[in-house]
């Protein structure tokens, strides 16, 4: 009998940033050293239907990615032409340039005026995961609108971010925006299938043209609302599986305690004494699936095939296993344990793809990146007013740029509370309006913010 054989397929788990509400910590306020006067993010009510009308629209085009190999080109064109037709201003500014990179990804090299301060980059990709009708309320590329949703494929994963970046810069513009810092803005057309026809060729690009970026701002995390029993407000920040407990390895410890004010007696008690009540916290940990996969490195069987016929005994299986690496974890380490755990000779592992997870992004008092991302959200969110690092389970087009910055975070400036989460890459993927104009105000401040010189100031822990 033939050798059964399991693939793995080892993805790394990146830093993310979580975001929990009412709390002690104060971030950035500064905003005394802006080179102009502020523009209010107010939008007219042609604005504001302009704006879900453009979201509908690129949901609309199916630029669905198969696999690296099969890719709906003739949409990711049609993608191209669709947004030089929505944000024209964005396309004729003269201190916007604008290149396409591997056919169908787009970089925006946004000019400021002062050379002096270092740029950064906003990342979002155009492709989406496949979407069959079955089960579907309205046609997953419809973008049709129901009691105050857009509903549709890529309204989450990753078109509102996309058209959330280029309708406030458009916005900005209309009212004469002109940056200090340069920035820029990568859309890639392949993430969804490892992006390396896409975010790849953009990094090798700016590599070569010696950039070196202060910060990267990607998709990744929610604003969580109800994700964790007891806690009293919404925070920011999978399956069972035999990879040991990393807890007190990473950031979610520190996030904890910074959280502990949020739970009443006697959890508050026990995450302000980590010290002590350790072991039980990370034992709560595991015992929620959400939680559960912030702790340890996840395991998915995703895919299995075995035999040609009811009746035949098949000669080989195959299971493709998807692992999620914990920032404490190398891949290295997650295979040996799974080579350990099956402890079976006849079953061979092969690695179809894998990379280590990638540094802690910095998140103290001179991140920069971290700090303006945190007077933002205090500034649009303000029932939100605490910044916590924690561990997205997720891979993101971001890990291409891990040579270009030193400071990745992934922060989606939506709410999702636990039973919206199956929507994601899921049936009935929607977004409602009202959240959808939060977004693109978060990006219209938050470039603004980007253009302050920020004075980081300490945090201030109440006794």
């Amino acid at each position: 009998m033939a050798r059964p054989y399991i693939c793995l397929l080892a993805l790394a788990a990146m830093l993310l940033l979580g975001i929990a509400t009412i709390s002690r910590s104060r971030g950035l306020r500064d905003k005394a050293h802006q080179s102009a006067p502020r523009i209010p993010s107010q939008f007219s009510q042609e604005e504001r239907v302009a704006m879900k009308e453009a979201l509908k629209g690129a949901i609309q085009i199916p630029t669905v990615s198969f696999s690296p190999k099969e890719l709906n080109t003739t949409a990711l064109a049609e993608f191209g032409e669709y947004i030089r037709k929505v944000f024209p201003t964005v396309f004729k500014t003269s201190f916007i340039r604008h290149e396409v990179v591997g056919e169908y990804s787009h970089l925006f090299t946004v000019h400021g005026s002062d050379p002096s301060l270092q740029p950064y980059m906003l990342l979002a990709h155009i492709d989406v995961v496949p979407a069959p009708d079955e089960g579907w309320d309205v046609p997953p590329f419809s973008g049709l609108e129901r009691n105050g949703f857009i509903y549709g494929r890529g309204t989450i994963d990753n078109k509102n971010s996309l058209m959330g970046i280029l309708q406030a810069l458009e916005l900005l513009l209309i009212r004469n925006y002109i940056p200090r810092r340069s920035f820029f803005i990568a859309l890639g057309h392949d993430e969804e299938v490892m992006g390396v026809n896409g975010a790849q060729k953009i990094s090798a690009l700016l590599q070569a043209r010696g950039v070196q970026l202060a910060f990267i701002v990607d998709e990744g995390s929610f604003i969580f609302d109800g994700f964790i029993p007891g806690l009293k407000n919404p925070f920011a920040i999978l399956e069972q599986t035999p990879m040991p407990n990393m807890f007190g390895d990473g950031p979610m410890k520190m996030a904890l305690q910074e959280l502990a004010n949020e739970f009443s007696f006697p959890t508050n008690l026990f995450l302000s004494n980590m010290w002590l009540f350790r072991p039980l916290v990370s034992r709560l940990m595991e015992r929620n699936y959400i939680t559960n996969a912030l702790v340890r490195t996840t395991t998915a069987l995703t895919m299995f095939n075995s035999g040609i016929k009811v009746n035949v005994i098949p000669a080989v299986a195959q299971a493709i296993v998807d692992f999620r690496i914990h920032p404490a974890q190398t891949v290295q380490e997650v295979l040996k344990l799974a080579k350990d755990i099956v402890a079976d000779d006849r079953v061979q592992f092969h690695v179809l793809n894998a990379f280590d997870p990638p540094p802690i992004s910095p998140y103290d008092d001179q991140a920069l990146g971290y700090q303006l991302l945190r007077q933002t959200i205090q500034s649009v969110f303000p029932e939100v007013n605490i910044v916590v690092p924690g561990t997205c389970v997720g891979n993101t087009d971001s890990r291409h740029y891990s040579n270009l910055t030193t400071g990745i975070y992934l922060f989606n400036p939506l709410y999702l509370q636990p039973q919206s989460f199956r929507f994601v890459h899921g049936i009935n993927e929607r977004i409602s309006v009202q959240a959808y104009e939060r977004q693109v105000k978060f990006i219209f401040e938050f470039i603004q913010d980007a253009d302050t010189d920020p004075r980081p100031v300490p945090h201030l822990h109440e006794l």
